[in-house]
């Protein structure tokens, strides 16, 4: 298309590019790990010249902290989705005991990038802000329907528990969990009067 000007403007051939460099990266972590992670094999993994990855980011490090934006907020919005389904409190506790045992959330996949992005937040000031600030959401998905000392209590659980899960290689025990997080949110309930 021709401008006023009589230049030629940039229409972008692949439009989804970008995005699929993101998630190509996410898919090299979760199989290599970020210390092994390069443009080289993002490029290839997202079937895209080299010189793209320099086009749409100013450096890996600048592609490895978009690409866990990416994950967290795709993360996020499924945790507080589950969350605004619950339509009382005991839709609330079996909406974390979901989230918790559940196949959709924090499957081997996504915990393997958690770990990832926890560990390379220890040395990267964004990535660690990008933790916390998801971590919050978190906890304000979970106030929702429960005080703030509760949802902190129950995103350790969410948190913690399918870490255990992943190291332990086997399903966890949907009722332990769900008298735990019951028994966390009657217990924290009536400490708050």
């Amino acid at each position: 298309m021709v401008g006023m000007s009589g230049s030629r403007r940039q229409v972008p051939n692949d439009p989804d590019r970008r995005s699929r460099i993101l998630e190509a990266a996410l898919d090299v972590i979760a199989e290599v790990g970020v210390h092994k992670t390069t443009h080289r094999r993002i490029a290839a993994r997202a079937e895209v010249p080299l010189g793209s990855l320099t086009y749409y980011f100013s450096s890996l490090e600048d592609i490895l902290e978009q690409a866990f934006e990416s994950l967290s907020v795709e993360m996020s919005a499924r945790y507080r989705r589950s969350l605004e389904e619950a339509a009382g409190p005991a839709e609330a506790e079996a909406a974390v005991v979901d989230l918790i045992c559940g196949a959709e959330y924090a499957v081997p996949r996504e915990m393997i990038l958690l770990f990832e992005m926890y560990a390379y937040g220890n040395h990267n000031a964004a990535v660690a802000e990008l933790a916390r600030t998801w971590l919050l959401r978190s906890r304000d998905s979970l106030t929702l329907h429960f005080s703030p000392d509760v949802a902190r209590a129950l995103d350790a659980l969410v948190e913690g528990w399918p870490m255990h899960r992943t190291f332990e290689h086997r399903p966890l025990d949907r009722s332990l969990v769900a008298a735990t997080v019951h028994a966390v949110v009657v217990g924290l309930q009536a400490r708050e009067g």
